[in-house]
């Protein structure tokens, strides 16, 4: 699925680069920002889970409006699925997972990385993601996942790069694990049903989960990297060369907002009931990423090998300084 997506980003690159469609839609937030004092709203394609927290927490506190910028999020089963809607200027910024904006840039699509957005807390047993199992599951540990089905939100990702990875550290055989695609908020279910055996989760998908039994056997995050970059913001070129300002206070807005979220946990925890339907005892108990303001170089050559080693990025190394310095 994730090869289609991005086939459709390329596809929509070249139509547009046929069509001249430049001036309007692509940057039609970019435009109304270059005049002194005016209010640009800016689209922001995400995904409705507690990584983007201090997006929402810094569009509250005023970071973004300060600097004349009018946020409009929309919601997104992916970072795969957002990276067209940038390409096409859908979007001006998009929040994904590092594997799918390198993979993205294997196939050529123009898209630049501007500032940090999650990573790991580093805690195994207690990170933003995990692989649960049911309760009365025969499975143990990540070794126990080959020969199993696994759910993960998109295939060819963040996801089951760093899955692969936990298996292979348990001494498992990370090639006979079977991935298939459902969507986070689907995740507790399917699990529950008897859909997947496992299921690799973020919150508060993995928070619900273990509320009906379901047991954490891995931290893939944490066990790949403790300070793994799991996703950053990103845009495309057009909109680098066409709006760089713009470009310049969207980023200082986030690194603000990211540095607000990780003296404010209680903040940050409580903004989610803004765009999610999390409260109560869930809210309470969600594990919070990390939110360095900073992008981790070293874990990033870290993910990326292990993309190369899962031949993910086909005959290409994916370039990490063009995409994230």
């Amino acid at each position: 699925m994730q090869r289609r997506i991005l086939g459709l980003a390329i596809a929509v690159v070249t139509v547009a680069g046929a069509a001249g469609c430049g001036s309007s839609s692509s940057s039609s937030g970019a435009s109304a920002s270059s005049g002194g004092g005016k209010t640009t709203e800016v689209k922001v394609g995400i995904i409705p889970i507690v990584d983007v927290a201090p997006l929402y927490l810094g569009d509250k506190k005023g970071f973004f409006s300060s600097r004349g910028i009018k946020l409009k999020m929309e919601s997104a089963q992916g970072g795969a699925a957002i990276i067209p809607g940038v390409v096409s200027g859908q979007f001006q910024f998009g929040f994904s997972n590092t594997t799918s904006l390198m993979l993205a840039q294997t196939k050529g699509v123009p898209v630049k990385s501007v500032v940090n957005g999650a990573a790991s807390n580093g805690k195994v047993g207690a990170d933003v993601t995990g692989v649960a199992v049911k309760k009365d599951s025969s499975i143990k540990s990540a070794k126990d996942l080959a020969g199993q089905t696994v759910a993960v939100n998109t295939l060819q990702n963040i996801g089951d790069t760093t899955v692969r990875e936990s298996v292979r550290k348990a001494g498992g055989d990370p090639s006979k694990v079977k991935f298939v695609e459902i969507p986070f908020d689907q995740m507790p279910a399917a699990l529950d049903g008897g859909q997947v055996d496992a299921a690799w989760m973020g919150e508060p998908a993995t928070t619900i989960a273990k509320a009906q039994g379901a047991r954490v056997i891995a931290s893939p995050f944490a066990e790949t990297d403790p300070k793994l970059t799991v996703a950053t913001y990103f845009t495309s070129a057009k909109v680098m060369q066409e709006n760089p300002d713009l470009v310049k206070k969207f980023s200082e807005a986030m690194a603000e907002s990211l540095t607000y979220a990780t003296e404010h946990p209680d903040e940050a925890r409580q903004i989610l009931t803004s765009y999610t339907k999390i409260s109560g005892d869930v809210l309470e108990k969600l594990i919070l990423p990390s939110w360095p303001a900073e992008i981790d170089m070293a874990s990033l050559e870290k993910l990326a090998a292990l993309g190369e080693e899962d031949g993910i990025f086909g005959d290409k190394k994916p370039d990490l300084n063009a995409l994230f310095s």
